[in-house]
């Protein structure tokens, strides 16, 4: 059995995801860098490891997040 995508929660409708947030090694063991934007669906999934971004208070927000807090999601500068 494998283990389910990871979910962040995040606040901010345009995220980055490279794969690697938790790896101590950094991006060299992730994926390329991708930026991901929410759309009115209230999430987006990214197509390299399938990790879920959902929006804070959106349509997708279900409160049965796994992670919370921007993690993956930084804000665009």
């Amino acid at each position: 059995m494998t283990n389910p995508p990871e979910t962040v929660l995040t606040q901010s409708t345009r995220v980055f995801c490279d794969g690697a947030t938790d790896i101590r090694a950094g991006a060299a063991l992730g994926h390329p860098r991708v930026w991901l934007e929410i759309d009115d669906k209230g999430y987006v999934e990214c197509g390299y490891c399938d990790r879920r971004f959902v929006l804070k208070d959106g349509p997708a927000d279900t409160g049965a997040t796994a992670s919370t807090g921007t993690g993956n999601g930084q804000q665009a500068a």
